[in-house]
């Protein structure tokens, strides 16, 4: 979900409004609004974000996700809008993402963020690009 400031809706929510829709699971439809801004078919994303064909098809029969599932495409949503910002425009952050980075021993943003430790990393890289001391 964008803003028009380039940030995500995810970012602009605070911890302690944010914790509770989690726990809820969020709605199917926020897995939808990753893919489209992220311009990357369903079938690629889903494995990046730990869910099965079959665990896809029993989410979008109930309407949401678990809370493990919905973390995970918050993270991404978090990446996507900070490689927006720092990038200086969506188009520019989704290529970073999906392209092999230097500063992360050749491996693709996306990839590396399958963890909560890679997502820190991939974070750290752009804020290092952001403030000029890339390596």
């Amino acid at each position: 979900m964008r803003v028009p400031n380039g940030k995500n809706a995810f970012q602009l929510l605070s911890p302690a409004h944010l914790i509770p829709l989690l726990k809820a699971g969020l709605p199917v439809q926020e897995l939808n609004a990753l893919r489209a801004h992220l311009d990357m078919p369903l079938d690629k994303l889903v494995p990046m974000l730990g869910i099965s064909k079959a665990t896809l098809h029993r989410r979008k029969s109930s309407g949401r996700l678990d809370v493990a599932e919905s973390d995970r495409v918050v993270r991404y949503a978090r990446l996507l809008g900070r490689a927006a910002v720092v990038m200086e425009s969506l188009e520019n952050g989704r290529r970073w993402l999906t392209s092999p980075q230097v500063g992360l021993g050749g491996e693709v943003p996306l990839s590396f963020a399958q963890t909560e430790v890679g997502a820190r990393e991939v974070e750290d890289l752009l804020g290092r690009i952001e403030y000029g001391v890339y390596s």
